[in-house]
């Protein structure tokens, strides 16, 4: 995966296009070359890719955190094809089957690999992240081991989902959401959205939402939030307060928040899991909004909230698509927008999702 750019001819006759960051606000369609097949590779039609919040990040500011983008690099990394070839030592995948693909690729030799934890792996190599290419692309090479078969009843676009869907898969492990878990998400945006779907898929009975928008709200109830609060964007701890109060009366009587799930990453909503969640209780870092926070943490830790943090996932594909095909997540309402792949339809897609509103997952049909 992402060995492209002047790498060997892909075998093929017809010219393989991507769509390549080259500056900032600046997107074009220009060839992609890719490596020869490895023995464990797949060759992968790509149909569906999804436009990530990280995707839109780069293009406006060509970084996020210590990630550059120093030189051109095809954009990203939601994405399910159609496997056109495989490597001579690949076994349970052949040519026309249809594939969700997991983009990060970890070294599987350091400890956080060994120990089982690969998503925290520091050689990771992962899709539209650089220096390394992405999967906006008319074909990509991957490791066939990362290729997951797509049953029928599942389609291309909801395989790409799984990429976003185990982001909230990955929260409710880490902070062991279940059938005896109440749930409170704070942030109703795609990563919030795919939270609630993966956190009534793992059994609670109870999940909140809270947003600022009244929108995003109003999607979170029809995919089965329990209740949707509406909070402002005021950090003051008498405003937090009043809001913790509100979101407890929405838990129900004599229910407490077992998990907040923190889906947007600001000072506030951190402050307001950390008051909410009950003694005992957990809060899981999702969202990444803020760099630096300044939050009461002495509270929390007089109450035994535990703090935990996830970046990315592992092991996440195969109940994601377990969860597609039994109809537990139905996420075809997240996708609001689709686009084919000319410049012009590229360009738009990227205003279309970082201008947010109504938009919540944009998705290029190849």
């Amino acid at each position: 995966m992402g060995k492209g750019g002047q790498g060997s001819d892909a075998g093929e006759s017809e010219e393989n296009m991507a769509a390549w960051l080259v500056a900032k606000d600046t997107l074009k369609i220009m060839p992609f070359k890719l490596p020869p097949l490895g023995p464990y590779d797949a060759r992968v039609r790509i149909k569906a890719v999804g436009i990530c919040g990280s995707d839109v990040h780069y293009l406006r500011e060509m970084r996020i955190a210590h990630f550059v983008v120093r030189e051109p690099m095809v954009i990203g990394h939601e994405c399910a094809g159609v496997v056109e070839a495989v490597g001579a030592g690949v076994a349970h995948l052949s040519p026309g089957d249809r594939v969700a693909l997991e983009p990060g690729v970890s070294c599987w030799r350091c400890r956080h690999c060994r120990g089982g934890r690969y998503n925290l792996c520091e050689d990771m190599r992962f899709f539209a992240t650089p220096p390394v290419h992405g999967s906006l692309a008319h074909q990509v090479v991957h490791p066939a081991d990362l290729c997951f078969k797509l049953p029928d009843g599942v389609s291309l676009e909801e395989g790409a989902m799984c990429e976003p869907l185990s982001v909230g898969v990955h929260a409710c492990r880490r902070a062991g959401v279940g059938p005896e878990t109440a749930v409170l998400v704070l942030g109703a945006g795609p990563i919030g959205l795919v939270a609630l779907l993966a956190a009534r898929a793992f059994g609670a009975p109870r999940v909140v939402v809270v947003d600022v928008d009244e929108h995003r709200l109003g999607v979170a109830a029809s995919l089965g939030a329990h209740a949707a609060v509406k909070v402002s964007p005021d950090p003051a701890a008498d405003v937090v307060a009043a809001e913790v109060e509100r979101v407890r009366a929405a838990m129900g009587a004599g229910a407490d928040v077992d998990v907040s799930l923190d889906c947007a990453g600001f000072s506030k909503t951190v402050a307001t899991a950390l008051a909410a969640t009950r003694p005992g209780g957990r809060v899981c870092l999702v969202g990444m909004g803020h760099n630096e926070m300044t939050v009461p943490l002495t509270s929390a830790a007089i109450r035994e909230v535990d703090v935990v943090g996830v970046f990315r996932y592992k092991d996440t594909w195969p109940l994601c698509i377990e969860f597609l095909r039994s109809g537990k997540v139905d996420v075809k309402p997240l996708i609001t927008h689709r686009f084919g792949f000319s410049q012009r339809e590229v360009e738009e897609a990227f205003e279309v999702s970082a201008r947010g509103r109504d938009a919540i997952k944009v998705m290029f049909n190849l």
